[in-house]
């Protein structure tokens, strides 16, 4: 994919953030991004470039799962150490994980089945691995792309006994009826790699509950005007923490990047230097 963003880390250069302090941090040699805050929430914020590594294979979820604060066994809620982010396009916030206004609780297999809703998506998660997303159908079976696939699956077993939520509204889009979203899952079944249009389970799933072409591989028009922007959320709350903030031209883009920086754990533990170790 040929990229025409701003200037970017080196490989070297964004792995060389794996371990070092925000003091060691504030030092290096970066591209600096525009300046202007399109949610005007943090005034002081360390802006970084990006690097890219993509690749066109759908991230899997590792057999390991972990980080919880509460045994998956349990039935009630818990946690997850993750980063949080809230992204733009131009001034209009498009996307939102943040904390201080969402629950981002995690839940069992079971407890998750007794919540969903035909055409919900639904998320797993797991410690320094991209989220793995899937369209709920009925009766335990869930519409997602896997390992090249669009296929039909148990969500208990392909959650693996790792927790869930719901996330119908981390995209700020009109989302389609109900039985629209399950005919877009439905209608793109037995798919395979060559036929497929969405680089990760994450944007064939919002594909399928909104209908945007962005979620598309190369299906967003570029333009000058049009600019992506994600907030990376760093330290103890959003409104007084650092952020970085990576600019982008599709929505394709910002989406593969974000995965990958949680899959890499890079800014995880840039995260708790930021915080002073604290989660």
């Amino acid at each position: 994919m040929q990229m025409h963003l701003i200037p970017c880390l080196s490989s070297a250069g964004a792995l060389s953030l794996m371990g070092n302090h925000l003091d060691r941090i504030t030092h290096l040699s970066y591209s600096e991004l525009p300046t202007g805050d399109p949610s005007g929430l943090e005034k002081e914020e360390l802006r970084v470039g990006v690097a890219y590594f993509f690749s066109d294979e759908e991230e899997e979820v590792d057999d390991g799962g972990g980080g919880y604060t509460k045994d998956p066994s349990q039935e009630g809620p818990g946690a997850v150490s993750e980063l949080e982010y809230s992204a733009f396009c131009s001034q209009e916030c498009i996307f939102s994980k943040l904390r201080e206004n969402q629950d981002l609780n995690v839940y069992s297999a079971k407890t998750l089945l007794s919540m969903c809703k035909p055409g919900d998506l639904v998320e797993l998660v797991s410690t320094s691995q991209a989220p793995h997303w899937a369209v709920y159908e009925l009766n335990d079976q869930v519409i997602h792309l896997h390992e090249g696939e669009i296929r039909k699956d148990s969500l208990t077993e392909i959650g693996r006994g790792r927790r869930g939520r719901i996330v119908n509204s981390r995209y700020r889009f009109r989302p389609l009826p109900s039985d629209l979203v399950l005919q877009n899952a439905a209608g793109h079944l037995g798919l395979h790699s060559g036929d497929i249009c969405w680089t990760s389970s994450e944007n064939f799933a919002a594909w399928c509950r909104f209908g945007k072409r962005e979620f598309k591989a190369g299906g967003e028009a570029h333009s000058a005007e049009q600019q992506y922007f994600l907030k990376v959320h760093l330290g103890d709350g959003t409104r007084n923490g650092h952020a970085h903030t990576l600019v982008f031209r599709s929505l394709e883009d910002m989406i593969r990047e974000r995965r990958r920086v949680d899959a890499s754990g890079i800014l995880k533990e840039l995260s708790l230097g930021v915080s002073g170790g604290k989660e």
